[in-house]
């Protein structure tokens, strides 16, 4: 059985580019052609959605203004350039994470993508930009505290799954198969509440050279797997 969400953190571009010894600038660019690899994948397999991890938190408090503002331009450039084409594939665009601190702009640009692909029936293209799991836990709480205040509600009266609509794409299955390239064997603050039974998949291949062989591979390990979900089977 193939998974219905596929989350993947894109890692690797800067070591690809080092080893080539080029600007980490140029690995960005070329990863860009595996984010169209993977989303053409993924309309091939009938695959319902796909996370991106494009942009975290700590990656824009962090890295170099120059190569962050060089990431931002990509992605807006990769929302406007591929919007018809992804559009004419049935394809719907969500972005997920802080998008205060973009230029205005920018954020016209992921909303109208948003819009123009709302009604679309195909894959769900996610792609979380200045996103962490620690940062969607806690706007979620902050508005679910809002509305417990707002409704004159007794917390102790509301569950699990009441708090859990107020997190980023709360409406969605949750991640079936996260794949990690690069060789690094860890999460890195990617979606905390929606990986609780997510299998992982860790794959040495640097983001641009993350083809359908990789991701093939990838969902072969999935399949292997035997998801018990806590029960006993």
């Amino acid at each position: 059985m193939l998974p219905r969400h596929v989350a993947i953190i894109m890692d690797g571009n800067g070591r690809w580019a080092k080893k080539r010894f080029m600007p980490r600038i140029a690995g960005h660019r070329v990863g860009v052609k595996s984010v169209q690899r993977a989303i053409d994948f993924c309309v091939h397999h009938k695959i319902d959605v796909l996370s991106l991890f494009a942009l975290s938190v700590e990656n824009f408090q962090s890295r170099p203004e120059s190569e962050v503002n060089f990431l931002i331009s990509l992605f807006s450039d990769l929302l406007i350039k591929n919007l018809a084409e992804m559009h004419s594939n049935h394809i719907r665009i969500r972005v997920i994470g802080d998008l205060s601190v973009f230029e205005p702009n920018v954020q016209a640009r992921i909303a109208h993508a948003q819009t123009v692909t709302e009604n679309n029936n195909g894959l769900m293209l996610v792609l979380a930009v200045n996103y962490s799991g620690r940062w969607d836990i806690f706007q979620a709480t902050q508005k679910f505290s809002q509305y417990v205040i707002d409704h004159g509600i007794d917390p102790s009266t509301l569950s699990e799954k009441e708090y859990a609509q107020f997190l980023c794409l709360h409406d969605l299955p949750e991640p079936d198969l996260l794949i990690r390239t690069s060789g690094e064997q860890r999460i890195s603050n990617f979606m905390l509440w929606q990986f609780a039974y997510t299998e992982l998949c860790f794959v040495d291949a640097f983001w641009p050279d993350f083809d359908d062989q990789v991701f093939e591979g990838a969902l072969q390990t999935f399949q292997k797997r035997e998801r018990r979900f806590g029960k006993v089977v």
